[in-house]
């Protein structure tokens, strides 16, 4: 399926490196071409071969991370997946290199590193294989958050009517810079939101924080029981599945444990389908930039059930993964880019399913 997937590999840890080769190398679809302890040994192997991919630490010597991806994506942007300590202290750096241009994370705890990797493998790969089918274009143009400037103005008065209604959202690879672009043109009158955000546990809460600390409407990592408003925006945390519930005539969240779904926790599709049973015509469905199929079957159970749904077309996706299963399985209503979505919600919000025009 195409050619084979270089791949240079920076991390100052030599099990890191070591692990982390064996691993990728074992997938005929991938080869190391390098690993480097710092930066600047790694630029002076690249100008030899360029990776396709790029698999980098946030703390090394010489040069930290974030100031690598910047020059990096300044230069000659690349896909960087980000090797980073699972910790909560760490979780803003890495966020910060989120927004830098990476494309994702994969962590790895402060002790135990080979046997955590080994275990983890097939998420390194996979996170690999999302990033060498990036579209950097989209990654360079989600550092720039956009306005609704162009966009027309929105009815204040009509907004304040939905209280009870809500809009799902899930994405993956390239979710956290489309969220912020998505998130923070949306006004206080916002209708209540819930997200699904691949993303590891100890990194969901300072997302979360990062976010409401640019947004107008306020952005929380969910928590069991916690009820649905307008102008409130609840992340899924990470590790843990998040489902739509009713008590009364409330919306509220349930924050579970549970099994993987499509190889993930938090699942899109766990979420979609308890909005589409709970919900169903009172929601918006909204399906994002992401590798794989999580969702696409939630979104068609909205869909069926009443909901407007709508997803991130290919352009604007870092990787149309996601919103592409989505649309094959007829559940997507309309496709837009990623800067529109937003006007898209807040016309849509009042109503089950807007006419086009």
């Amino acid at each position: 399926m195409g050619r084979e997937i270089k791949v240079m590999i920076v991390d100052d840890s030599a099990v890191v490196r070591k692990v982390m080769s064996a691993i990728l190398d074992r997938d005929p679809g991938i080869r190391v071409i390098g690993t480097a302890h710092d930066p600047i040994f790694a630029i002076e192997k690249m100008r030899r071969e360029w990776p396709d991919v790029l698999t980098l630490d946030i703390e090394m010597p010489r040069m930290d991370g974030i100031t690598f991806l910047g020059q990096l994506m300044q230069e000659r942007p690349t896909p960087v997946v980000i090797c980073s300590s699972l910790t909560t202290a760490g979780a803003e750096t890495t966020l910060q290199a989120l927004a830098a241009g990476a494309v994702s994370i994969i962590t790895k705890p402060g002790l135990g590193v080979g046997n955590f990797l080994q275990d983890s493998s097939d998420n390194l790969v996979a996170a690999v294989k999302a990033a060498a089918r990036a579209n950097m274009g989209a990654v360079q143009r989600g550092a720039r958050a956009p306005t609704l400037a162009t966009a027309p103005p929105m009815p204040r008065l009509a907004m304040a009517q939905t209280t009870e209604r809500l809009v799902a959202i899930g994405t993956s690879t390239g979710g956290t810079v489309a969220l912020e672009t998505l998130l923070t043109v949306l006004p206080r009158v916002s209708p209540g939101i819930v997200i699904v955000q691949h993303m590891p546990e100890m990194f969901t809460a300072a997302f979360a924080a990062r976010l409401d600390g640019l947004c107008e409407i306020s952005v929380q990592e969910a928590k069991h029981g916690q009820r649905v408003l307008p102008g409130l925006a609840l992340i899924a945390p990470g590790g843990k599945h998040m489902q739509l519930a009713r008590s009364g005539a409330q919306y509220v969240v349930e924050v579970k444990e549970g099994p993987p779904v499509n190889r993930h926790r938090p699942s899109v599709d766990v979420l979609f389908r308890s909005v589409a049973k709970f919900a169903g015509k009172n929601a918006m469905g909204v399906i994002m930039t992401g590798m794989g199929d999580d969702g696409a079957r939630g979104l068609k159970e909205m869909h069926d059930a009443g909901a407007y749904t709508l997803a991130q077309d290919e352009a604007t996706c870092v990787v149309y993964g996601m919103p592409k299963e989505a649309v094959k399985l007829g559940a997507v209503d309309r496709s837009l880019p990623l800067q529109a979505l937003a006007a898209a919600i807040l016309n849509g919000a009042g109503n089950s399913r807007p006419r086009q025009e």
